[in-house]
């Protein structure tokens, strides 16, 4: 009989309510479960490449990985842009519109980053690895190898997850994040079958990493797009509307200008830390940051149905539904603070059994970064809610100016603080963020908003 009551209970949960809220819940419910096994896969990854290559390797790795990364801010925001715009002609029910968006965005960026790849592979072969990060030489043309490797997969994933991009966009964030974490496994284990196969290799770490997750993502949207719920919205040339580009690009526009100044606020990190620190600051401050961004991405879990959810609403004008989650989700960030100060006290013995001796990380460094993730946590929860309903010139604003100091402000702060002082720049940011960010949102919400508030 209790069995039946708690069944029944967690069924209720899951079934009644504003159909967007059930909606929400079980994307939630579902995106947690295979975080767990994201979370799981992504710690073990870490004791496995150091294994496979060594700290200071692995460093480096990690440094070539995040400028990869930069090269995301090159779609002038369009994927942003085309989120809010898909979710906003679906809420409208006008389909057609929809198709269009995902045929123009797949267009657009694929024009776009084949221009970029291109560029990319030339300049690399003019670029000396070992000088920018201030390495051995004998690094020089592996490095050379894995950039060119890492920068070809990394575009063809830019185009594919225009894909997942609209599942998050029609509210089946769980979805898109079942194609991300099998695409995690099978890198998983590819990687551990190197372990027993091959000596230690970034050029096969390249591929194991960008290569697998990328072709098995494409695979699917094939299919995905296949059925009948997605054909209907499914790419094709004949769809492809480049008189939308402006509608995305003037949204789409705004978040480049937020997600380039997050580049030089947030991605710099590791090429600071290796010229000011060396390599295996960048394995320490990494191995901290991967074990406490175990609770950011619980809240990005958590916060990222929202983003769509509060288009929808913002849409229809449902801002008592808006008000009940901000309050909903202000009381959970709360409970953020006891987790960080258990997984603080907790981190040596953790940090010993997940990579044993082979890198030392300080207390210090674990207390300064779990604060980090406490402003973040709370600065991302105002920017999602806010993204979803399009209005983030003040973001913007925020963003951008702090990123025209942040490079001599990190490079201070690490010279005389250490690891630990190349936190206060972007801990700062997430603070200001989400200050401005409640007040703006209460704003919107209770009609108050004007001027600033409302761009």
């Amino acid at each position: 009989m209790k069995f039946q009551y708690i069944r029944d209970k967690v069924s209720a949960y899951f079934t009644k309510g504003n159909e967007r809220s059930v909606a929400v819940k079980k994307n939630i419910a579902v995106s947690l479960v295979l975080k767990c096994i994201s979370i799981l896969v992504s710690l073990q990854v870490v004791p496995l490449t150091i294994g496979y290559v060594n700290p200071t390797k692995y460093g480096i790795w990690l440094t070539l990985s995040s400028i990869i990364a930069w090269l995301s801010y090159f779609d002038l925001g369009f994927a942003h842009g085309f989120r809010n715009r898909f979710a906003e002609a679906k809420a409208k029910g006008d389909m057609k519109l929809a198709k269009e968006y995902v045929s123009t965005t797949y267009a657009v960026l694929f024009l776009l980053f084949s221009v970029i790849l291109l560029i990319t592979l030339v300049v690399n072969n003019y670029l000396d690895w070992s000088r920018i990060l201030n390495i051995d030489p004998v690094y020089k043309d592996e490095l050379s190898l894995v950039f060119g490797l890492l920068a070809c997969f990394f575009c063809l994933n830019i185009v594919a997850s225009v894909f997942t991009t609209m599942l998050t966009a029609d509210q089946k964030p769980a979805l898109a994040s079942l194609i991300s974490t099998s695409g995690q496994v099978l890198a998983f284990a590819c990687v551990y079958v190197l372990t027993k196969t091959t000596k230690g290799s970034l050029s096969a770490l390249a591929v194991s990493f960008s290569a697998i997750p990328c072709l098995f993502l494409l695979i699917v949207s094939i299919i995905v797009y296949q059925t009948k719920k997605y054909k209907i919205v499914a790419p094709s040339l004949r769809d492809v509307r480049f008189s939308l580009v402006r509608s995305v690009v003037g949204l789409g526009g705004q978040f480049f200008v937020v997600m380039f100044s997050m580049l030089f606020i947030f991605q710099l990190t590791n090429i600071i830390l290796s010229r000011v620190q060396g390599p295996e600051a960048v394995t320490q401050y990494n191995i901290a940051y991967k074990y406490f961004n175990v609770l950011n991405m619980a809240a990005n879990i958590i916060l990222t149905p929202f983003w769509s959810a509060f288009t929808d609403a913002y849409i229809k004008r449902d801002y008592n539904w808006m008000r009940g989650t901000l309050e909903k989700l202000e009381k959970l960030w709360l409970l953020c603070i006891p987790i960080l100060v258990l997984m603080v006290l907790s981190s040596d013995l953790l940090y010993k059994f997940w990579i044993g001796d082979s890198v030392a990380v300080s207390f210090s460094l674990s207390f300064c970064m779990a604060i980090y993730v406490l402003c973040q946590t709370g600065g991302n929860m105002y920017m999602f809610l806010i993204n979803g309903t399009s209005k983030i010139r003040l973001q913007l604003i925020i963003y951008l100016s702090f990123a025209l100091v942040s490079i001599p402000l990190m490079k201070y702060c690490c010279k005389y603080y250490g690891i630990e002082g190349i936190l206060i720049v972007p801990t700062t940011v997430f603070i200001l963020q989400a200050f401005i960010g409640r007040v703006q949102i209460l704003k919107m919400i209770n009609g108050t908003a004007k001027g600033i508030w409302l761009k």
